[in-house]
């Protein structure tokens, strides 16, 4: 097994060129920490690009960020906070949930799994913050799409259709990103003792408030437990959270008005500061279900109020802890190790209470490639995907069968 490594666009597009013309499949690494997410990939050589990092151009009035796609999260995070701005879209850290603290996290990883925090159901995903990349596709070609603005783009939005293919369809080697100004303040309201059906409920109500609400989420009193936030630990029950962001007099107005709100639900505090970041770094990460690292972690992306039902019957077919992300939208999922990982009961509850979809998080490799990963498609949808693959990679040799089977 070779191992390629490659520094500049150029020489990634001399090693696929090759690959493609001696049709051996490449696995393509960057920083690596996210290597674990997916099906288990037969590959004979290893692409890292690793190096390709450094930030190029970095414009703070116009809100525009372009760097290589190798180049860590921490360093462009350091980059914008020195001029407080942020990436909205709250890209996830899940190094400690998949046993990858050693690697480094990456822009081009974050944008290639479409990665998003709790801010998504106000901010977006990481896709809609993609403005244009440079990569070079399954033939070695070197291509660029999108621009720096979002007026630029024309034709094919090809920022949409990358983000979220996982490397299937190019070796990304430069971005864009569009950047937003941060928060000055942060408060998170927090609503003591509700069950589920009340948390969701209680969450919709707010998220359709004029409060403009960034974060809604519900840990059972199982996870509470967990949290290294004493406020969160010691409840002795559940704990249903709510955040606003913004300048100092309207954050502190809008948690007044939410704290009076939510009082018809049940007891309210009002977590500030530094609880308040850590708190939604917590939900962000899944680190509240890394407590057995032998359990399989799923995240299921589900109508908010079917949320409950569908959780409730997983609970009912299988030993499962799970907390509420995006107002009952996203239910993460942990559930103990055994020969499917859960998903049957995944699955099973998802069509049986109005649809969605899961994706298998965390798993031993020989899970990962008995099931389904990622949601199965329908037969349309299928065949749209395998096309798709064939146009950006016709030899199938960048990270073959990581999402389905032969794509």
């Amino acid at each position: 097994m070779a191992v390629f490594r490659a520094s500049d666009a150029k020489q990634v597009s001399e090693v696929v060129t090759w690959a493609a013309a001696e049709e051996q499949p490449l696995e393509i690494i960057g920083g690596g920490s996210k290597r674990g997410i997916g099906r288990p990939m037969q590959v004979e050589h290893t692409l890292e690009v690793s190096t390709l990092s450094r930030i190029t151009e970095y414009d703070a009035a116009e809100l525009v960020l372009t760097c290589a796609a190798a180049t860590a999260m921490a360093e462009i995070e350091a980059m914008l906070e020195a001029n407080r701005q942020m990436m909205a879209f709250e890209p996830t850290d899940w190094r400690a949930l998949l046993a990858t603290e050693s690697r480094t996290q990456t822009i081009g990883g974050a944008l290639s799994c479409n990665l998003a925090g709790p801010r998504r159901i106000r901010a977006g995903a990481a896709r809609d913050h993609f403005l244009g990349f440079q990569s070079v596709n399954g033939r070695g070609e070197l291509y660029k799409a999108g621009g720096r603005v979002v007026k630029n783009v024309t034709g094919y939005d090809l920022c949409k259709l990358i983000a979220g293919a996982y490397g299937t369809l190019g070796v990304l080697t430069e971005v864009t990103i569009k950047v937003l100004p941060k928060p000055e303040t942060a408060r998170t309201i927090l609503v003591w003792g509700l069950d589920d059906v009340a948390a969701v409920h209680a969450m919709a109500e707010a998220l359709n408030s004029p409060h403009e609400v960034s974060g809604a989420a519900h840990l059972p009193p199982t996870l509470t437990r967990r949290s290294r936030i004493a406020t969160i630990a010691g409840a002795g029950g559940s704990v249903t959270a709510l955040r606003t962001e913004g300048p100092q007099p309207s954050t502190t107005f809008r948690a007044q008005e939410l704290v009076e709100m939510m009082g018809a639900h049940g007891p309210t505090e009002c977590l500030d500061g530094d609880g308040t970041e850590a708190l939604w770094r917590e939900v962000r990460d899944g680190v509240l279900l890394d407590a057995a690292r032998e359990r399989c972690v799923w995240r299921i992306s589900v109508t908010p109020s079917s949320g409950p039902r569908v959780a409730a019957d997983i609970a009912a077919r299988t030993n499962a802890e799970f907390y509420y992300d995006w107002g009952g939208g996203l239910i993460w999922v942990s559930v103990p190790d055994c020969p499917d990982g859960g998903a049957e009961a995944m699955r099973t509850a998802i069509t049986t209470h109005g649809g969605g979809h899961a994706t298998l998080l965390r798993a031993p490799e020989s899970i990962r490639g008995a099931v389904p990963v990622f949601e199965p498609l329908p037969l349309p949808l299928a065949a749209l995907t395998a096309r798709v693959k064939e146009s950006f990679d016709p030899r199938r040799v960048l990270n073959p069968g990581r999402m389905y089977a032969g794509v």
